[in-house]
């Protein structure tokens, strides 16, 4: 595909959408058209995001109302949200009803909660709100693109950052048979994973040499896990899952536990997982433990693998904006618009970070 695809950033403020916003910059078949954000329309990308002041010197912020008016009727959208979660819903149906008045081909990804769950009474459950397009929930599948690769559909909810380490880490473990349906997760986050406003878990005064658990087994990216999983890998899948607060701004490091159900080597385990994604370019098995500065700022994922006296351990690190969310969600985009999956996430990333 030769033609430039219109892309669109619903909710660009933030880290995820500056990351959006980078990747875009970057990519053979995607041209920005709007990046829209309500509270600073009409101001300079550049002023928010002096690093990519480069690539968007003269780019100002859209308002909502406005930002279809930059696209041609009948044009190609790749439409990315990055607002929050109990907004991104009611953003994205808006959106999509401007598209089909203007006929539109468009594709959506969404990186935040609003479609992860495949009926409205689970979402709400989870995130005690009403959800903002409940009308919207059969139209949008969610799994990581290694975990669909042969989904045909025409818009994507995007899993979360700890849940995608998570599902790489978890899914072929239980697929294999090898041990029981359920795991016990423990997670380590950057601080961006909260997001760009300042809270006090992430005032860094308190995160700098600092570490901690918060929401242990009762975080609400467990369900989320143990229904991707279920999805994903056939069976009923129980999980435990206890997140902590790292001393860094980026990467996820997540470590999956379980007993096994039979007589298992190390040997064996890696196979699985090698075998379970061959053929995946951002999933790379190794024979030693994963490490946050061989993949942070990159699409990557780590994993390592470890068995013991009955049990076994899965280690895996992403970084949790690009991989865990805006490189995940260029990764689908790619695919909905039948791009090679690569394409634009191939910049080589920094090391030393």
């Amino acid at each position: 595909m030769s033609a430039r695809i219109q892309a669109v950033v619903l909710g660009a403020t933030g880290y995820v959408g500056g990351e959006l916003l980078r990747l875009i910059a970057a990519h053979p078949n995607f041209e920005l058209t709007a990046a829209v954000s309500e509270s600073r329309s009409g101001q300079m990308v550049a002023a928010t995001f002096p690093h990519l002041a480069g690539v968007y010197a003269n780019t100002e912020f859209s308002a909502h109302d406005n930002w279809i008016n930059g696209i041609e009727n009948g044009a190609k959208l790749a439409l990315f949200s990055a607002a929050p979660h109990g907004a991104s819903a009611a953003l994205i149906d808006r959106s999509l009803q401007a598209a089909a008045d203007r006929n539109l081909n468009v594709h959506v990804v969404d990186s935040s909660a609003d479609f992860r769950y495949l009926t409205q009474a689970d979402y709400e459950a989870v995130y005690g709100g009403a959800h903002g397009a409940p009308h919207l929930l059969p139209q949008f599948h969610c799994a990581v693109p290694e975990h669909s690769p042969d989904t045909e559909v025409a818009h994507v909810g995007h899993p979360g950052c700890f849940a995608t380490a998570a599902l790489l880490a978890s899914v072929p473990l239980i697929q294999s048979g090898l041990t029981d349906a359920e795991v016990f997760i423990s997670g380590t986050t950057g601080s961006t994973g909260s997001g760009r406003s300042p809270q006090a878990g992430t005032h860094h005064p308190e995160r700098h040499s600092n570490m901690y658990a918060y929401k242990p087994l009762e975080h609400r990216h467990a369900p989320e896990i143990a229904g991707l999983c279920e999805t994903a890998s056939g069976r009923s899948t129980k999980v435990h899952f206890v997140p902590h607060s790292g001393p860094f701004a980026r990467g996820i490091y997540a470590t999956v536990q379980a007993r096994v159900s039979s007589d298992v080597t190390a040997a064996q385990l890696f196979d699985v997982f090698t075998a379970a994604y061959t053929g995946s370019p951002f999933v790379h098995v190794l024979a030693s433990t994963p490490r946050l500065k061989n993949i942070v700022a990159s699409n990557y994922c780590h994993i390592g693998v470890a068995v013991d006296d009955g049990a076994v351990v899965v280690m895996s690190a992403i970084d949790n904006l690009v991989k865990g969310a805006a490189g995940g969600a260029v990764q689908w985009m790619n695919r909905l618009w039948k791009l090679p999956e690569t394409s634009g996430l191939l910049t080589a990333a920094p090391g030393w970070i």
